[in-house]
C-alpha cells in the first residue's frame, strides 16, 4: 500500500463541485506534483488532504490509516505525519527566524528544546540562512521568508511535506532559490506532493505528475510521459499551450 492513498475523493464549496472524485498515490520518498489551469482543484485537494476543508466523498488513507475528518483525535494523527507549505509564508513577524521554526515542536509536540533548536539550526543552515537564526521576518527578501517556513514545516519532521505554489507570491529573482532549496530536499526521501506552475522544476524535480482539471486527475504519469506523450486530449492541449507561452 502506498504511504499516501486517496481514492474517489470528492469535495464542494456549496453547490459548486471541486474536487470530482480524485484517484491518486504516493510513495515514501515519492515526489508527485500537481499541474493543470488555475481552478482544477489542485490547491483544494492539499487542503482537504489536512483537514483544512473537508470531503464530502472518498477515503484518504496514511500510513495504512483511514483519515476520518469528522474525528478529531483522527485528524491529529494525520496531521502529525505530515505539513504543508503555503504560497503565504505566514511567519511570526514578533518572532526570529530560530523561534519561528522551533515554537510548533517545542510548543504543540511537546518536544525538547535543546533538541528542537539544535535540529533547527541545522534546517536553516541547509536551506542557506544559518546566520540568520536572530534576526526577524520583516529583514529577510520573500525568497529568505519562504525558505524559513520550509525549514519550519521541515522541523515538525513529518513524513509527507505538501507544497502548495511556494513561489507564486516571490518576485522572479527569488523564485531559483526557493526551488534550488526544494531539489536539496528531494534528494533526502522525503515524500512530498507538491503544486506548481514551474514546468521546467516539476519536470526536473517530480517521479510523478498528475495533470488536473475540472476537479479531476485527467492523467498520470512520467515527466517524459506527460511533457512528450501526453494520453489525452486534456493533457496534450494544456501541454501545448505552456510549451507555445515558454517560447
Amino acid at each position: 500500500m502506498s504511504f499516501l492513498d486517496i481514492h474517489d475523493l470528492g469535495a464542494r464549496y456549496g453547490s459548486l463541485r471541486v474536487l470530482d472524485g480524485i484517484d491518486l498515490s504516493v510513495e515514501q520518498g515519492e515526489v508527485v506534483s500537481l499541474i493543470g489551469p488555475s481552478g482544477s482543484g489542485k490547491s483544494t485537494l492539499l487542503k482537504v488532504i489536512t483537514g483544512l476543508m473537508k470531503p464530502d466523498r472518498g477515503r484518504v488513507t496514511l500510513a495504512g490509516a483511514a483519515v476520518d475528518y469528522s474525528n478529531r483525535k483522527s485528524l491529529k494523527a494525520a496531521r502529525d505525519r505530515l505539513a504543508i507549505v503555503f504560497q503565504q509564508y505566514n511567519l511570526f513577524g514578533n518572532m526570529t527566524v530560530l523561534r519561528n521554526v522551533t515554537v510548533a515542536p517545542t510548543t504543540i509536540k511537546k518536544r525538547n528544546r535543546r533538541q528542537v533548536e539544535e535540529k533547527a539550526r541545522e534546517l536553516l543552515d541547509r536551506v542557506g540562512l544559518g546566520d540568520k537564526l536572530h534576526v526577524y521576518p520583516d529583514q529577510l527578501s520573500g525568497g529568505q521568508q519562504q525558505r524559513v517556513a520550509i525549514a519550519r514545516a521541515l522541523c515538525l519532521e513529518p513524513e509527507i511535506l505538501l507544497l502548495d505554489e511556494v513561489t507564486s507570491a516571490l518576485d522572479p529573482e527569488r523564485v531559483s532559490e526557493v526551488l534550488d532549496t526544494i531539489r536539496l530536499l528531494a534528494k533526502d526521501n522525503i515524500a512530498m506532493l507538491i503544486v506548481s506552475h514551474e514546468m521546467s522544476f516539476v519536470r526536473d524535480v517530480s517521479h510523478r505528475i498528475a495533470f488536473m482539471a475540472d476537479g479531476r486527475v485527467q492523467e498520470i504519469g512520467s515527466p517524459e510521459q506527460i511533457f512528450d506523450n501526453p494520453q489525452t486530449d486534456r493533457t496534450r492541449d494544456f501541454v501545448g499551450r505552456i510549451s507555445r507561452v515558454g517560447h
